[in-house]
């Protein structure tokens, strides 16, 4: 019953509107597309069918289900908790750009950088942490952490990639700064997975080694850092299934190829043979009991109607796709 009431109607804060109409025949047996919104940035599973995903232009998270697409099961716009700076046009954008599971809690992070123009904006610099419910809304866990740019900027171990001149720039200028992957780390914590800067021609990781207790105020521990060769590529999207990483990876502006990898955390990182052509992956669905992972499209510059989506103001013409994978 309360699986049925989800479906009839998307619930964001107090408003509650009536189910969108049905969005278009997929391309492909193994293609979904999920109504409600357009920029998939980061997803944690809540369980092996049921995912909670983040939107980087907006502040809400939606639940849906991974197999049968459509509309979400439930939302909740989380601006009213993340102790944003009061606009006169509303609660800004957090700008959230990637997700994780650690227990059972689910982790969320921003860009931690400028804004396109180069413009610095405090929203932006957030990390928080909500429940992982497998029915009902999430709830905020803790609080907003606001220092974790500060701790970055300051740990002697990331000097050599000037970080500090990094945060100075736009996120997709040459050299800027831009936090696009976690991922729960095998030895405990997180990995954070940076589209910019590139040191080197390099993606850059850094671990996160006390997740839990940021939420509580405590400062930042980070592991020894780590680069890899992603073909001259930054990190989009993380994942940790099967005892090993799945790595989405893209460059660090508009526009170009993305490609797929795994890394067994030691050694260099593999090129999957996927084929994504077409899908801007930044996230995605990997419980380990599911043979396929399912990976999620910003598809927030898709055009709909001749419009890019994520300009539409009618949230039940907003979409964006989900492609089943098979990993060797």
């Amino acid at each position: 019953m309360l699986r049925r009431a989800l479906l009839g109607c998307v619930c964001v804060a107090t408003a509650c509107s009536r189910e969108p109409p049905a969005p278009p025949a997929p391309s492909s047996a193994s293609e979904l597309w999920f109504t409600g919104a357009c920029d998939a940035s980061g997803a944690v599973s809540l369980d092996d069918h049921t995912f909670l995903v983040a939107d980087d232009e907006d502040n809400v998270l939606r639940v849906y289900d991974a197999l049968q697409g459509g509309a979400p099961l439930a939302a909740v716009d989380m601006s009213a908790f993340l102790e944003l700076p009061v606009k006169r046009k509303g609660a800004p954008e957090v700008d959230i750009e990637a997700a994780t599971r650690i227990g059972d809690r689910a982790y969320f992070i921003s860009s931690h950088g400028r804004n396109s123009a180069g413009k610095l904006k405090p929203e932006r610099v957030r990390f928080f942490a909500t429940t992982a419910p497998s029915s009902g809304k999430p709830q905020l866990v803790g609080r907003p952490y606001e220092g974790l740019l500060r701790d970055l900027l300051t740990e002697s171990s990331l000097s050599p990639f000037e970080l500090a001149a990094a945060a100075e720039l736009a996120p997709k200028a040459p050299g800027g700064l831009n936090i696009e992957g976690m991922t729960e780390r095998r030895e405990g914590g997180a990995w954070l997975g940076f589209r910019n800067p590139l040191p080197q021609g390099r993606a850059l990781l850094v671990p996160l080694l006390n997740p839990e207790r940021l939420i509580e105020g405590e400062r930042a521990r980070f592991g020894e850092p780590t680069t890899l060769d992603l073909g001259g590529l930054g990190v989009r999207a993380l994942s940790f299934w099967r005892g090993r990483y799945l790595i989405a990876a893209g460059p660090f502006d508009t526009g170009g190829t993305t490609r797929l990898f795994q890394w067994d955390g030691r050694a260099s990182a593999i090129p999957l043979g996927a084929d994504v052509q077409g899908y801007n992956p930044e996230a995605f669905f990997t419980p380990d009991a599911r043979d396929r992972i399912l990976l999620l499209s910003d598809d927030g510059s898709l055009r709909i109607d001749g419009k890019e989506c994520k300009r539409l103001h009618d949230p039940s013409r907003k979409r964006f796709r989900g492609t089943w994978l098979r990993v060797p």
